[in-house]
């Protein structure tokens, strides 16, 4: 079992390592050879080391939609799909309209789309935000599926739901970047409750 998260010694971070943790995966350096075929795959290649060169370039000077952005341009991007939570649908349209001004074209697929009832799915009436009232399901499937059928080179996940973002990454054909990661409590800032887990979200998160 491997425990990273707990790992105080970080070997992975020297360039001779003389002592692993015994749960190391780096034990198993053959795994990581043949792991590296992977990236050369023609597929894999070039987005790595645009990714890794976005990273140098931008490091503690760009937020992350200029990341996006600067990574779209070495890639060649031009045809870019969003989708978005309709919860979102405000900062979507400035998500949209910045990225159209840096010369990308921009596809994008609000969450509620089909206008599909929760019940239809299989939702109990009980369990929906407002029980007694039409809720539409939220379509990550048919997001994913309508911006293939675009043929997006490169897609954006703009606050989608636990869970329904899992799906729109499952069946999307081209890479997916997640831009914001919905929380409605913190305003979208998820990591806000990790920072506070030591003290005002202690109990709400069981630490």
């Amino acid at each position: 079992m491997f425990t990273c998260a707990q790992c105080g010694m970080l070997a992975c971070s020297m360039d001779h390592p003389e002592k692993i943790p015994k749960n190391c995966p780096m034990h198993e350096q053959k795994f990581f050879d043949e792991s590296l075929a992977e990236y050369e795959k023609p597929e894999n290649h070039d987005f790595y080391i645009q990714s890794t060169i976005i990273e140098g370039i931008g490091y503690g000077q760009w937020v992350r939609l200029k990341e996006i952005i600067e990574l779209c341009k070495q890639m060649g991007y031009k045809r870019i799909g969003m989708a978005f939570c309709r919860g979102l649908r405000k900062e979507a349209k400035i998500i949209d309209d910045i990225l159209r001004k840096n010369g990308l074209e921009v596809i994008s697929v609000i969450c509620k789309t089909g206008g599909i009832s929760k019940e239809k799915i299989g939702v109990p009436e009980d369990c929906k935000v407002h029980p007694g009232t039409f809720e539409p399901m939220c379509n990550p499937v048919v997001q994913a599926r309508l911006l293939n059928e675009q043929n997006t080179e490169f897609n954006i996940a703009v606050g989608l739901c636990v869970g329904h973002d899992s799906l729109f990454y499952k069946y999307s054909q081209a890479f997916v970047t997640t831009l914001i990661a919905k929380d409605r409590v913190l305003a979208h800032n998820p990591i806000g409750a990790v920072y506070c887990a030591e003290g005002y979200y202690k109990e709400k998160l069981n630490f």
